[in-house]
């Protein structure tokens, strides 16, 4: 499956997914405007072409905030003036024909947005014993692009360079749209609300986060929610809609019988209401918080009526998680950003952890209790009855399923010493075999390395120990997001 029908597929998950903003992109031309009145039609052409790369932009899901064909200083001012006034994402500068650097830089030095220079010539080749010199400048773009490049790079202006041609280049278009594609999830993520309800689960010191750390590099706010904000909405839930959403709920999962495992039992219709009440109130938080993303954990004390709302969130999160709102259990707001990225990307994120390492088939088998992204999942997700829920208070239903078959990636997001944000990225595939049947999502993923090799490598640059698992690979899409972010990137 390619990344664009990934794409495609993921804007066909559920009716009701989040919309997500467009990036504003903002776009100029260069040219010189010395050109002109010495080449009649140079300058109609060139603008020609700009429209082109404009409504590609467009197709690609970008806002186009056009600045025109720039050919003059003065006009450069003007340019960054606009970008200024919008408040564009990512700026495009489009190479036209040759202009001098000078009349380049105004126009992106002071909107402090990362840069993408396109190299893109008209012609894949020139007729060189024929060609005349107004018809060279329409196609010499790659002229000034080293001149560009050394300004930017002496100015501390983050860009990037893709060159190839205009018309029928899927490698310079792909890496075109992917930009635009990292900067929409960047619009997202930078205006996200994420709530944090409870706390952390106690003794994960990877798993501790700062509110404000997620504010300052992602411009994501963090609302910090209680218990009790949950409890209001579900015991304000009717009758009809409990019925409402048991079958949404039975729409989505089919029902396991109890299995194996000592722990496993039925789903009783008594459980069924309560969580069916439980993801109401969930959809009245979300809802009444305007938020796009949501980590909680509640540790609970004897069987109180917060700790069986604690237990009881699994479908109602993993509902929310297929529509788009990210849900990650523990408290782990990290991870919970990680699944915000690969959900924009189209990918899902499911809620992972490393399970086993197999050195029979050299797979490590990854998966988590709790909720997971049952749009990715290889086959009707199953809700399975759990006496308890290892390691926490509280029993109920859990949600059961492995990632469907074929590659996928997983995204960590962990923070260095000096409290800067990372993310860890690998590329893998989901392929068949047994699972475990515990109520868990769980999926043998392979990567390229082995799994010793894999894990230590992993380790080694300290991640924390939940990722998002998505279908495709991701990996560039990823790394043009941090990159546009400031955010170091490592992929094993």
């Amino acid at each position: 499956m390619t990344s664009d029908q990934i794409i495609q597929q993921a804007a066909r998950m559920t009716s009701s997914h989040v919309p997500v903003p467009q990036a504003r992109i903002g776009v100029f031309g260069i040219g010189l405007a010395a050109y002109w009145p010495q080449f009649d039609g140079l300058k109609e052409r060139l603008e020609g072409y700009q429209r082109e790369v404009e409504a590609q932009l467009r197709q690609y899901g970008g806002e186009v905030i056009s600045a025109g064909l720039v050919d003059t200083q003065p006009a450069a001012s003007a340019a960054g003036d606009l970008f200024i006034r919008e408040n564009v994402d990512l700026i495009v500068c489009y190479v036209a024909t040759y202009a001098t650097s000078s009349q380049v830089l105004p126009a992106v030095q002071h909107v402090k947005r990362p840069v993408l220079v396109l190299n893109l010539q008209p012609a894949p080749q020139l007729d060189y014993e024929n060609i005349t010199t107004g018809e060279w400048l329409a196609n010499c773009c790659a002229c000034c692009v080293p001149e560009i490049s050394c300004a930017f790079a002496r100015s501390r202006i983050q860009f990037n360079v893709v060159s190839g041609m205009l018309r029928d280049d899927p490698r310079a278009w792909g890496i075109i749209g992917d930009w635009v594609r990292a900067a929409t999830v960047m619009r997202a993520l930078n205006r996200s609300r994420i709530g944090f309800l409870g706390h952390t689960y106690p003794g994960m010191l990877d798993m501790n986060s700062d509110p404000t750390m997620v504010s300052a590099q992602l411009g994501a706010h963090v609302e910090l929610l209680e218990m009790d904000d949950l409890e209001v909405r579900v015991n304000a839930v009717t009758p009809e809609q409990v019925e409402a959403k048991k079958d949404e709920i039975l729409s989505v999962f089919d029902i396991a019988q109890p299995g194996r495992d000592k722990i496993s039992m039925p789903v009783t219709p008594e459980a069924m209401d309560w969580t069916a009440r439980v993801a109401c109130g969930l959809d009245a938080l979300v809802n009444d918080f305007d938020l796009q993303g949501l980590t909680y954990y509640y540790r609970g004390l004897n069987g109180n009526t917060l700790e069986q709302l604690g237990a009881s969130v699994i479908v109602g999160n993993s509902l929310l998680t297929a529509r788009g709102i990210p849900c990650s259990g523990e408290g782990d707001l990290k991870t919970c950003v990680s699944m915000f990225v690969m959900d924009r990307l189209g990918a899902g994120g499911s809620y992972t952890e490393f399970y086993a390492m197999d050195f029979v088939e050299n797979f490590i088998l990854m998966g988590h209790d709790g909720p997971g992204h049952v749009m990715i999942s290889d086959r009707k997700p199953v809700l399975r009855g759990l006496g308890l829920y290892h390691g926490k208070r509280g029993y109920g239903i859990s949600v059961e399923f492995q990632v469907r078959r074929g590659p996928i990636t997983i995204l960590g997001t962990t923070q260095t010493v000096d409290g800067r944000l990372k993310f860890l990225v690998a590329e893998g595939e989901s392929i068949p075999g047994a699972t475990f049947k515990i109520g868990n999502t769980n999926s043998r993923l392979k990567f390229a390395l082995g799994p010793a090799e894999f894990m230590d490598r992993w380790c080694a640059e300290g991640p924390t120990h939940h990722v998002a698992l998505g279908i495709g690979h991701q990996r560039e899409r990823i790394e043009k997001l941090a990159r546009l972010m400031g955010i170091e990137c490592v992929v094993i």
